[in-house]
């Protein structure tokens, strides 16, 4: 891709916040994003970062753990709490399956370890932003409908039976692909290439850890629709047949 590809849908520059408390960290992945065509605003502090969400409204954020404030996880919560839902991505030099697991439950869409690729960083950024449905779309119908269920691309709203269901940015692009392949079984290494894009260790308990979450916000209370295809993957289908 070359610098200037991507736009947000009023056509204006994608917005970017960086926010690590290593300056060269954040002066490298800035000077990377400006080159393709980006508005960047640097923090080195979780209270510059939920100042900044407010005033600078990024499409994306990448986001350290251990910030000398409040911690990444912390500015997260706060975040999402406020119903900010911008696509963050955490990066840390905290690498256990178990850290990984915990920043992506806390909200966050993906996760980086140091010392990391650049281009993959930037990739994984696009991938966001993608995935967020700031840039364009030609989509003639963004409505997806699979029994009772339904799914809008450009609003990111999720309905069953008419019920609004709350869902994070990763959960709506794991359902919305289950969605455009109903009563087909995914597997989950064709899950994470879809969702996920990169591997890492961890990932396959990271898509059981999302499916249960869709689960409790899909089917509570309801006729299931997602099941698990014992051996092959999972697969959605209308509950009335």
């Amino acid at each position: 891709m070359t610098p200037g590809d991507m736009l947000r849908a009023d056509g204006g520059k994608l917005r970017a916040l960086i926010t690590d408390d290593e300056d060269s960290i954040s002066q490298l992945i800035a000077m990377a994003l400006r080159y393709e065509g980006w508005d960047v605003r640097t923090s080195a502090t979780g209270q510059g970062a939920l100042d900044a969400m407010r005033e600078f409204a990024p499409d994306v954020a990448v986001l350290d753990i251990m910030l000398p404030d409040i911690d990444g996880m912390q500015v997260l919560s706060r975040l999402r709490s406020q119903g900010v839902t911008v696509p963050v991505l955490f990066l840390t030099a905290l690498d256990s399956v178990d850290d990984r697991i915990n920043g992506l439950t806390a909200g966050g869409d993906d996760y980086v370890v140091k010392p990391f690729s650049l281009e993959e960083l930037i990739a994984r950024l696009r991938g966001l932003v993608r995935r967020s449905q700031i840039t364009q779309s030609a989509a003639p119908d963004p409505v997806i409908r699979v029994g009772d269920l339904t799914l809008n691309e450009d609003s990111y709203e999720v309905e069953r039976g008419g019920e609004a269901i709350d869902v994070t940015s990763t959960e709506f692009e794991l359902l919305r692909y289950l969605m455009r392949n109903p009563r087909r079984v995914l597997s989950k290494a064709q899950i994470l290439d879809r969702v996920w894009t990169y591997d890492f260790t961890g990932k396959p308990a990271v898509v059981e850890l999302y499916i249960s979450y869709l689960r409790k916000k899909i089917d509570a209370g309801r006729t299931p629709m997602i099941h698990t295809v014992r051996g092959a993957g999972y697969m959605l289908k209308a509950a009335d047949v």
